[in-house]
């Protein structure tokens, strides 16, 4: 008897950048309890590498990323999207921007993220992510909802944040032995000393390099949580436990 999926189509507004495209998909899948191909989740993926740096154009003034963003959007739209997803927490800056455009919903990772926190009873958490993610207070406005008080890297940490987003996993340097190992990891105990119960990898780039580094206590996954909420979304049954 031939399968008929029930489940909603998941689009991917991705390319920012295309390692974490590729992240989020492999979390939609690994997180999908199904006993077949056919069981698993529809998903339509836009790698739209035309998209400009958001952290350039918010601080910047950069090209607006908004236009491909959208293009993207809609891409996934006429293939048949009935969620949309977007791999990166900076670009949620643009958010109400690329909505307004949309007939079907666009999940808001920070806002799952701080939701997820609220739920574990975290009040208290450190937040590495882009410039752009930090200036703009993305995650502050979602986190303020839920009364969770975030906690930043110091200016020179931040900068060793976002050497290890742009001048390693963004470049494709993702080996062990060649990521700042040490620096990363004064970085989180600092932020724990702040009193943070917990890290959020605010750049869907920082999961990656941390699983390389085998880096995993405290840490929170907003892109884990994004694939999770996602499948939800499309009605399908969730593997709390899967691997990301």
């Amino acid at each position: 008897m031939e399968h008929l999926n029930i489940y909603k189509t998941i689009g991917i507004i991705g390319g920012m950048g295309p390692a974490a495209t590729c992240d989020l998909m492999k979390k939609i899948i690994r997180h999908t309890n199904s006993p077949d191909d056919q069981h698993h989740l529809h998903i339509c993926v836009d790698s739209n590498t035309n998209i400009p740096d958001r952290t350039a154009a918010i601080i910047h003034h950069g090209k607006s990323p908004v236009p491909e963003l959208v293009k993207s959007a809609i891409r996934l739209q006429s293939l048949g999207a009935d969620i949309l997803v977007m791999p990166c927490n900076t670009a949620h800056y643009f958010y109400q921007d690329i909505v307004s455009y949309l007939d079907v919903p666009l999940i808001h990772m920070p806002d799952e993220t701080s939701a997820y926190l609220k739920k574990n009873q975290i009040t208290r958490v450190g937040v590495l992510a882009t410039d752009g993610t930090i200036q703009s207070k993305v995650y502050d406005k979602s986190l303020k909802q839920y009364a969770i008080e975030p906690v930043y890297p110091t200016d020179k940490h931040q900068e060793i944040v976002m050497s290890l987003i742009y001048d390693y996993v963004k470049k494709g340097i993702v080996s062990k032995e060649d990521l700042p190992d040490k620096e990363i990891r004064d970085i989180l105990a600092d932020l724990r000393n702040q009193g943070a119960q917990k890290i959020i990898l605010a750049c869907t780039e920082l999961p990656i390099a941390f699983k390389s580094l085998g880096i995993s206590q405290n840490q929170i996954d907003p892109t884990d949580i994004l694939a999770q909420a996602a499948i939800q979304y499309a009605g399908a049954q969730i593997i709390m436990n899967a691997v990301g």
